[in-house]
């Protein structure tokens, strides 16, 4: 190999489903180099191709899925691909990962990213193998599930399934259910913001890469496998990838309640004594455990589980990570395991966002409890607390649109606001129109100012994997004290958007140095990026799509936590702690550390200067 030949092309398949017209591009080193890959190069795709203020389901939006320059290699983790596109949620930009073997397999058939435009007449699916793509008929997929269609299209093709990736929507896409995600390969989901009623919308019921011939080629192969090693060395290394090694997410569950961070019957109390049920130390020992890795992944918390004891012995679905645990137990007052496993596996085969459906039915429950929604409304479902038939019940209605199920479906903030009374200050949301991920972040303000600041329709950058160390800032003495939180979490952008567009998976690289990410992306490329690149990397596409979101018609006035987010909890260890006194002041401050202007949210003109945006006009 000459020293000057590119190893990653960044080849792009172009589909117009209007026109069934599929064309291959090259993207040119300059935009590689400078967006990397996944989330980066989906995201100066959106911003130039989404016009102003079109609907999501326009036909001019774009759906791309993208792998970066470690997809496909010796890094573990590194299955994972990004999707992005403007989401029915928020109105904005929307990027959200899902694991499994897609993105490998993407690269292996010759292509890097796939970017959907226009919208087909009838449904299709897209098949792409060896460096050809096909536009298959898809009518006969309609109405099955993730599972069903993945098994369907297997043996249309004739294939075995795992010499296939295939990512679908369920149900709840093709009824254009505004929390409908993207799943596949037996239970892996981009779930964010509504990606899956993106794609509904666009008559695309599946996305099918089969493992091409070909190989994934790197620069420097034994310096990458080096990295690999020394990478998943530094995970284990701290206390929490040991732990999730050994017990999955889950493991989570008790240290959350014990801190305040589980979330319980939507944020009424912080107490949930059942929790050590939920904990994978506690009922890993008792469940029939199938592994089922990603791509060359050495963790162990992907399982086919096989329910063993209570009402639902002999339930096969997936193992709840830990969002999904929470979202079908602690949030709905559910107290039985093996229910938790049933409801998390039905969601994902309807192909529906579980953050967002946890705080949905939560509140639908307390709105029941309350009298607000009766059995009239709900069509006789009995939305009592911790009834795990009713909840899958209302899975199915909502999925479909059927009865009450149609006004769930609008997601937390349209069905509170539908509800009316006293739902819209129930419910937990942020008021650009979704609810955050599955913890009680009343514990946690740097996320709540994350996700209601935030231009992806998810968190940007707080996470507690990200050091503020790493990015030359102060550590947090108090995680309450409102400018530690606004600095932090300003200062701060980088890692996260760094690792969504190389693109690998955040449990795969927790606690691991960053350097030896930027090192295996040299390695893989023959680029030459430091630590120090990372952060104005982030800082650059957090205004990018600052822009686009803002041409989109969004604003600080969305920029809020719900009244119940927002609000103080009765008992538990932040009892009566509450950030709403604290909010203006906080946000402000996060828009003066952005170098945004502090009454509109704008970047100001020498910041997008500063972050090499000064071509662009709000």
């Amino acid at each position: 190999m000459s020293s000057n030949e590119r190893t990653y092309r960044g080849s792009l398949l172009r589909v117009d489903l209007t026109r069934r017209q599929l064309d291959r591009e090259e993207v040119t080193e300059a935009v590689l180099r400078q967006y990397v890959g996944g989330t980066g190069l989906g995201a100066i795709y959106l911003f130039n191709e989404v016009p102003r203020a079109i609907d999501w389901s326009h036909p001019d939006n774009r759906l791309i899925l993208a792998a970066g320059p470690l997809s496909g290699t010796a890094i573990h983790g590194s299955g994972s691909f990004s999707v992005v596109t403007k989401g029915p949620l928020t109105g904005g930009a929307s990027s959200t990962q899902a694991n499994g073997y897609l993105g490998p397999y993407m690269r292996s058939s010759g292509f890097d990213a796939i970017l959907f435009q226009g919208a087909s007449d009838d449904w299709v699916y897209l098949y792409v193998h060896d460096g050809q793509a096909k536009l298959m008929d898809a009518r006969y997929l309609l109405g099955r599930d993730t599972w069903e269609t993945e098994e369907a299209i297997a043996r249309e093709l004739g294939l075995p399934q795992r010499s296939l990736s295939i990512f679908s929507i369920g149900p709840a896409g093709e009824n254009l259910v505004k929390l409908a995600a993207i799943v596949g390969d037996r239970g892996h989901v981009a779930a964010h913001n509504g990606v899956g009623a993106v794609m509904g919308s666009k008559k695309l019921k599946a996305v099918v890469a089969a493992r091409g011939r070909g190989r994934v080629s790197v620069r420097d192969p034994s310096r990458l496998s080096a990295l690999a090693g020394e990478i998943h060395e530094g995970v284990m290394q701290g206390p929490m990838g040991q732990m999730i090694n050994k017990w999955g997410t889950s493991h989570l569950f008790t240290g959350y309640e014990v801190s305040g961070v589980l979330p319980v019957r939507n944020l009424t109390t912080n107490s949930f004594p059942e929790h050590d049920r939920f904990d994978g130390e506690n009922y890993r020992p008792r469940l029939r455990m199938k592994p089922m890795p990603c791509w060359t992944c050495r963790h162990h918390h992907c399982h086919i589980v096989t329910v063993t004891e209570g009402p639902y012995k002999g339930y096969v679905g997936e193992e709840p990570e830990y969002e999904g645990m929470a979202a079908f137990s602690s949030l709905l007052g559910q107290t039985d395991l093996g229910a938790a496993i049933m409801l998390n596996d039905v969601n994902d085969r309807l192909g529906m966002d579980a953050n967002e459906m946890g705080w949905l039915l939560a509140m639908a429950f307390e709105c029941y409890e309350r009298g607000i929604i009766t059995r009239k409304d709900t069509g006789g479902i009995e939305l009592t607390w911790g009834n795990a038939e009713a909840a899958r019940a209302m899975l199915h209605d909502i999925a479909r649109r059927r009865g009450f199920g149609d006004t769930l479906a609008e997601g937390v903030m349209r069905a509170a606001r539908i509800i009316g009374g006293e739902a819209p200050d129930i419910g937990v949301y942020l008021k650009k129109g979704l609810a955050p991920r599955g913890h009680d972040h009343r514990a946690r303000w740097i996320e709540i100012l994350d996700v209601a600041t935030s231009n992806v329709g998810t968190i940007e950058s707080a996470n507690v994997f990200v050091r503020p160390e790493e990015a030359g800032l102060p550590s947090v003495t108090d995680t309450f004290d409102p400018e530690q939180v606004a600095l932090t979490l300003a200062g701060t952008k980088g890692r996260r958007f760094f690792e969504d567009s190389l693109v690998i998976c955040t449990i795969a690289s927790i606690h691991a140095p960053l350097k030896l990410f930027t090192d295996a992306l040299n390695a893989a490329t023959g680029w030459d990026w430091t630590p120090d690149e990372v952060w104005p990397y982030g800082q650059h596409l957090s205004n990018l799509l600052r822009v686009f979101d803002l041409r989109q018609g969004l604003g600080p006035e969305s920029e809020a936590p719900s009244l119940r987010y927002s609000s103080a909890p009765v008992d538990g260890p932040i009892r009566e702690k509450t950030i709403a006194p604290h909010w203006d002041r906080m946000r402000r401050s996060y828009y003066d550390h952005m170098g945004w202007d502090p009454e509109t949210g704008k970047p100001l003109s020498e910041t997008l200067k500063k972050v090499g945006l000064g071509h662009i006009e709000l």
